[in-house]
């Protein structure tokens, strides 16, 4: 997961040194998001320190955010150099988990400004979350969905996709391999169905075949009805289509799920 998104950032930077410009993040309808309190110092700043109910968040208390509206740890960070905000919630179950992904996103960030020549524009990270849910409370699963939007100072920003879920009847995670039955193949029919969605999504864009085989599938979320899939940009089809989200009717896959 980390890897993808290292070469992805790469190709960001490549194409950067060719832009002057810098676009601001396209607003997300899902995503949740709350206000962040900005700093303007010459060191790197983090929001104020977390208050009791964050103490109980390991992700929250790890990244020294703050926990604010509707149960949402906001965690932002400023320098000369960058900025990065963070928004998600503390009562996802698996918290070790939370922390994992956004210090990875935020360590790889943090080294790819580093690497390349200064240049006087913003760069920024801004990690937006989405929670799903399907079952019963308390024994369905919930899964959350981090949007990271990543732009290094140029006019080509992109947006990458990690995802987790949870089993809260098993108290377990639930990974791309446990969703589907032993002796399926969910590749062949998962690249069939996302494709044809992809192709009406992009009517004006070649869709050619899955590039990197059950690697496309791993970011996903469920619901009572459907798989959602979430795509980054430029994972499937070109960087300018955007990412992509293709949500699968459980119906269809009904004959290779757990």
């Amino acid at each position: 997961m980390k890897n993808r998104h290292l070469v992805i950032a790469v190709a960001v930077i490549l194409t950067v040194a060719a832009c002057d410009s810098s676009t601001e993040p396209a607003a997300s309808s899902e995503a949740v998001t709350t206000p962040t309190t900005t700093s303007t110092s010459g060191t790197a700043t983090t929001s104020a320190a977390p208050t009791a109910a964050a103490a109980e968040s390991s992700a929250c208390t790890e990244l020294e955010g703050t926990v604010g509206a509707a149960n949402l740890c906001t965690v932002h960070t400023e320098t000369p150099d960058y900025t990065i905000d963070m928004s998600f919630p503390v009562d996802y179950p698996d918290q070790d988990a939370v922390a994992e992904v956004l210090t990875d996103q935020r360590d790889e960030f943090i080294d790819l400004v580093e690497d390349q020549p200064a240049r006087d524009v913003p760069k920024a990270l801004d990690i937006k979350s989405q929670t799903f849910r399907s079952g019963a409370p308390g024994s369905g699963t919930e899964s959350l969905v981090f949007e990271e939007y990543v732009n290094f100072g140029g006019a080509h920003p992109v947006t990458n996709y990690d995802a987790l879920n949870f089993d809260l009847g098993k108290k377990a995670p639930i990974t791309f391999d446990a969703l589907f039955k032993p002796d399926a193949d969910p590749v062949a029919m998962l690249d069939r169905l996302v494709a044809a969605d992809l192709e009406k999504q992009l009517p004006s864009v070649t869709v050619g075949d899955n590039p990197i085989g059950a690697g496309m599938y791993k970011n996903f979320a469920l619901t009572d009805d459907a798989v959602l899939f979430f795509l980054s940009q430029g994972q499937w089809t070109i960087s300018a289509a955007g990412p992509r989200t293709v949500s699968i009717p459980r119906a269809e896959l009904a004959s290779i799920l757990a």
